[in-house]
């Protein structure tokens, strides 16, 4: 399945995409893709209902996070071999975390706010993993069965306040806007191999990240098994699980983003997004 949400910002309803890649409204069947939805039983009572009955909509405008009440956004540093690379970092023995804040999360192809006092705004294409039943201390045998489904991830950053003003990671990468997530969360069942996915990250038309998966350091059953380790894992948790090589920072000289330009990402099988870039003023 894919689960959607559209609407305004702050009035989002829930949506499906049927057979035809139309948009069918769950409004009447579920509160909102959140909590209990996204368990293994909620996620069954929506896979029983008959698609084609649900109102079509016509004209959804816009698209909302596919996700919604998301408790904790964990974001995993330096995990693809190719970036750490060109980054100039060590592979890292164990996952690389931080948090980034939910406030920064908005819809697949809302515009990205450049923060004031930004010189280093930068794009990473990221697969995101969305938390189905709640894990807490789990092996890695038994992580994917509490995977609801996966979903794409921008994971706007800014280095300047990522890596030059002390402390943690996180003071970079959670500005509001600077977390894209959608245009659908997949259930894992349509993912044959999470491990195996081609993604992509265009700016103003030129090919900036041409990736794939494959070159995870730390693949998506253990980053959920070695997560709950330390935290409990909640229904509607993102893992944004880290990003190919081709950012702005590992270029040289250095590129990074302005107001005015056009972001364009995807990740097979996960459908695309389109972001424009704004000043905060």
């Amino acid at each position: 399945m894919k689960l959607l949400r559209y609407g305004q910002r702050g009035s989002e309803k829930p949506g499906i995409l049927d057979r035809n890649g139309k948009v069918r409204d769950l409004s009447g069947q579920i509160d909102d893709i959140a909590g209990n939805n996204l368990t293994a039983a909620g996620l069954a009572k929506i896979a029983a209902i008959d698609v084609e009955s649900l109102p079509l909509v016509a004209e959804p405008g816009r698209l909302g996070p596919c996700v919604s009440r998301t408790g904790k956004f964990i974001c995993v540093g330096l995990n693809y071999a190719d970036h750490a690379a060109e980054t100039g970092a060590a592979i890292p023995e164990e996952p690389i975390l931080f948090i980034k804040a939910t406030s920064a999360i908005t819809g697949p192809n809302d515009g990205i706010i450049i923060p004031r006092k930004s010189r280093k705004t930068d794009w990473e294409v990221e697969l995101g993993i969305v938390i189905g039943d709640e894990a807490r201390y789990v092996s890695e045998a038994n992580a994917m069965q509490h995977v609801a489904g996966y979903c794409l991830i921008n994971d706007v950053s800014e280095r300047e306040f990522q890596a030059e003003h002390g402390g943690q990671w996180t003071k970079g990468k959670s500005a509001d806007s600077f977390g894209p997530i959608g245009p659908w969360m997949v259930t894992r069942d349509e993912i044959t191999d999470p491990q195996n996915l081609k993604m992509w990250l265009s700016v103003d038309g030129v090919m900036r990240q041409n990736g794939s998966t494959t070159t995870m350091i730390f693949g998506v059953a253990f980053l959920v098994h070695y997560i709950s380790q330390f935290m409990s894992l909640q229904p509607g948790d993102i893992i944004s699980t880290g990003t190919p090589p081709g950012v702005g920072l590992g270029m040289k000289p250095p590129l990074f983003l302005s107001a005015g330009q056009t972001i364009r990402l995807g990740i097979e099988g996960l459908g695309e997004q389109t972001q424009f870039t704004v000043d905060a003023a």
